[in-house]
């Protein structure tokens, strides 16, 4: 039988797994709008296609989260810092007017310039 402080942090590790503790690594598995309602709406849903409208004002970063493939229109383009679940990360400076394609991945993106960055992406549903 284990010990007391060994049931204890059993007990605690399925409680946080239980409670949500985890949820860095099941964020990662959610879908931007889902991940970070407060940078993400939904401008049009069905069995085709996810539409999303992000906005990430200066110094803002969304939570890691997952797309299918995407295509990106960067309404207003700016500097952003894309951080992959391994933790590396790359700045990227996007124009405005920009379009760019991406095959599914996870990332988190942070506002690192000194503008609004709105950017309207078209995601494949699986």
């Amino acid at each position: 039988m284990p010990s007391t402080n060994l049931r204890n942090l059993l007990f605690g590790a399925a409680l946080l797994a239980a409670t949500g503790g985890a949820s860095a690594e099941s964020q990662a598995d959610q879908a931007a709008h889902v991940a970070s309602p407060e940078y993400y709406s939904v401008l049009k849903e069905n069995e085709h296609v996810l539409v999303l409208k992000m906005v990430l004002q200066p110094g803002e970063s969304d939570a890691m989260h997952r797309h299918h493939n995407e295509t990106v229109y960067f309404e207003k383009g700016g500097q952003l810092t894309i951080t992959q679940p391994n933790g590396k990360s790359f700045q990227a400076n996007v124009p405005d007017g920009h379009v760019m394609w991406h095959e599914a991945w996870t990332h988190q993106v942070t506002n690192s310039g000194e503008s609004e960055v709105v950017a309207i992406i078209v995601e494949d549903k699986p």
